[in-house]
């Protein structure tokens, strides 16, 4: 992440620093107001609105993946650059799930003289475990 942050001309700070390791440490989905919380702890005068630009911003390039739940909440994860995947994601315990399978390789009519640039597919169920074990 602070390689991306770097060669995108951002200068490497501690708070950024910081931010990164927040995610670095983390497997699941972090709320802009969950970093926020985090990043308080040792920047008590950081503000939301800087956190909430921060994750924004290296969401569009590429460092953070951000999921909208089914709750309509925003979310954000560390992105995986290695290959192309799309998700599964329980709504019960927001487990996600890889999976390599792309509908965007299939043979698609769009209109007009459309060009994609980008694409997301989240598929969102209970996984398994909350199926067999749901909690009251």
């Amino acid at each position: 992440m602070l390689a991306v942050m770097s060669r995108n001309g951002w200068r490497i700070t501690d708070q950024r620093r910081t931010l990164a390791q927040v995610f670095s440490t983390h497997e699941g989905y972090l709320s802009p107001k969950d970093v926020y919380d985090q990043m308080s702890i040792k920047y008590p005068s950081v503000s939301f609105d800087t956190v909430y630009r921060n994750l924004r911003m290296l969401s569009e390039m590429g460092v953070l993946e951000q999921f909208y739940f089914m709750d309509g909440g925003l979310k954000f994860k560390g992105s995986c650059l290695s290959h192309h995947h799309h998700h599964l994601i329980c709504v019960n315990c927001e487990k996600t799930l890889t999976f390599d399978y792309c509908p965007m390789e299939q043979q698609m009519v769009l209109p007009g003289d459309y060009k994609i640039l980008n694409h997301r597919f989240e598929v969102y169920g209970i996984c398994e475990e909350c199926q067999t074990h749901p909690t009251t």
